[in-house]
């Protein structure tokens, strides 16, 4: 079998969604190949692939192999995304990985991507599950990289990188040399050029045997990943911030198995949880009160709230600024979320506590809330605080001030996914404003 023809079968297996997806293309071999690949059998899971690029800013020939990428574009007639950092010649493997995937994320996110596709083969992932074993990592870490992880998908990685570079010829494709895959100042290419080939000529098989252990790192932590979901009392919930589990259950765990869980509940949800702050979580639940809260790093907090362990990722960015609803349709994003808004004739009744609601027409503005507001609840009775309101919906303190409030003349009206107010209330059937929030 043909590798275009295992790359389809592989494609098959990951039964992904239909949609608009990335494909990460640094201008390589290995990249262009799967950008060839991908747009072979495209309409096998009807993806609309645009390719995205992101200059370093690194080497001096950065800006030339954009332009080839860019051309490589245009040639298969996709869209194109490119992204430029500063970082300079003395930039790490960290730092550039680190803007390449941030720069990555939020394209994706930009363009309501649901799919960033990345060259990743099977000698990436030697390398990768060796640097990890150097490192001391623990289990799971040893599983190395996983086909799908959230968005990231790595199509290639069953696959030798001679495969790759035979298929690139066979198909007359053109990649660029990286110097920086060669320089030994970098621990992969070191491990690479100079590491690797040492032990193949003692141990034959050392990269089956690395990839081995990466396949029973990867059963342990999927049986443990599969455990969430059954051990008794836990609750494991998947947020679209992060994740939260009933804390009860852990004050029954020993230390070994909290830990585990929650490195395992944290791993789901893509925050990266090591031993010792596991262990610094375990203790601050055994001392900590509703509303307590404890830095995690990387933006992560776990906060206790309404007998459950939340943990979340904040915003970094500043309070997104206050916008109209003008005209008779649009859409737009306010922070994470993101608000449609159309002429509709009213419903007979409509939801204290939903994603959607309808307002009599009159100035509408999404825009942040302040302390003290208050909001006379659709079928209550009084004006009640929008910090009660938020209470009342068991919304953690850490995710409310990252929460848009629908406000009209008289002050707020509608708090998405929390208490609708009884202003600005259409009769039924009549012609209103058609308002959709949505957390992305």
């Amino acid at each position: 079998m043909t590798l275009a023809a295992e790359f389809r079968v592989h494609l098959e297996a990951l039964a992904l969604p239909p949609g608009r997806a990335l494909v990460a293309v640094s201008g390589g071999p290995d990249s262009v190949a799967l950008l060839h690949l991908l747009h072979g059998v495209r309409d096998q899971p009807r993806l609309e692939l645009a390719v995205a690029h992101f200059d370093h800013g690194i080497h001096p020939d950065s800006a030339a192999v954009a332009s080839g990428v860019r051309a490589l574009a245009a040639r298969y007639r996709l869209g194109y995304e490119e992204g430029r950092g500063a970082l300079g010649p003395a930039a790490s493997e960290t730092s550039a990985r680190a803007a390449r995937y941030a720069w990555l994320e939020a394209t994706r996110a930009r363009l309501g991507a649901t799919l960033i596709f990345t060259a990743h083969h099977a000698d990436d992932q030697v390398e990768t599950i060796l640097m990890r074993v150097l490192k001391g990592s623990g289990p799971a870490g040893l599983a190395g990289m996983a086909d799908r992880q959230g968005a990231l998908v790595r199509p290639l990685l069953p696959f030798r990188r001679a495969a790759i570079l035979r298929y690139v010829r066979a198909e007359g494709l053109a990649g660029w040399g990286d110097p920086a895959n060669e320089d030994p100042r970098h621990l992969r290419s070191w491990l690479r050029g100079d590491v690797l080939p040492l032990l193949r000529a003692h141990l034959p098989l050392v990269d089956e045997a690395l990839l081995g252990l990466g396949r029973q790192a990867a059963r342990g932590r999927a049986a443990w990943n599969s455990l969430l979901d059954v051990l008794p009392g836990l609750d494991f919930r998947l947020e679209r911030e992060g994740f939260s589990v009933a804390a009860r259950p852990f004050s029954e765990y020993d230390s070994a198995l909290g830990e585990t869980v929650l490195i395992s509940a944290a791993r789901r949800a893509g925050c990266r949880l090591g031993p010792m702050r596991a262990s610094r979580v375990l203790r601050f639940m055994e001392r900590g009160g509703s509303g307590a809260r404890v830095p995690l790093g990387d933006a992560w907090i776990a906060e206790l709230a309404f007998g459950r362990l939340v943990v979340t990722r904040a915003d970094p960015g500043s309070d997104p600024a206050a916008w109209p609803l003008h005209g008779v349709r649009g859409e737009g994003a306010w922070g994470r979320w993101r608000v449609r808004w159309s002429r509709e004739r009213a419903p007979e009744r409509q939801e204290r506590a939903g994603l959607a609601a309808w307002f009599a027409p009159a100035p509408l503005v999404i825009r942040t809330w302040s302390a003290g507001e208050r909001i006379r609840p659709l079928g209550g009775t009084g004006r009640r605080l929008l910090v009660r309101c938020f209470q009342d919906a068991r919304v953690p303190r850490s995710r409310r001030a990252s929460w848009p409030v629908l406000a009209g003349p008289g002050g707020v009206v509608w708090i998405p996914g929390v208490s609708r107010s009884d202003a600005l209330l259409p009769e039924p059937g009549t012609e209103a404003v058609r308002v959709d929030a949505e957390h992305t």
